[in-house]
């Protein structure tokens, strides 16, 4: 399996996730316009904003994982995949098997 292979796997992985974050989002918020809960008011409510807030962050991370992988792409098209964008070193093939949308090293991610 090539770079190319990994990186499109986990774009058509992220991809799938936003769908299914974004279903989950439309279906609180429909719940919540259904119901007549008054988040401030009633107990239920609280839950209501925050399972919210939860899918929504869930989203916002997938979204930008999603903008990482493309960019991975263009960067394994121009064939510098596997360096650092900070200091132009190799990226551990490890870091890279784990993240392969890494875009720096151990050293300088930190």
């Amino acid at each position: 399996m090539t770079v190319i292979d990994d990186l499109t796997r986990s774009r058509t992985e992220t991809l799938a996730q936003i769908d299914a974050l974004t279903r989950e989002f439309d279906e609180v918020v429909a719940a919540s316009r259904s119901s007549n809960a008054d988040d401030e008011h009633d107990p239920e409510g609280a839950t209501i904003a925050f399972e919210r807030q939860q899918v929504a962050a869930l989203l916002d991370q997938a979204r930008r994982r999603l903008a990482d992988v493309d960019a991975a792409l263009v960067r394994a098209a121009a064939g510098e995949h596997g360096r650092c964008a900070d200091c132009g070193q190799p990226i551990a093939p490890e870091r890279l098997a784990a993240r392969p949308h890494a875009r720096t090293c151990i050293t300088c991610a930190r």
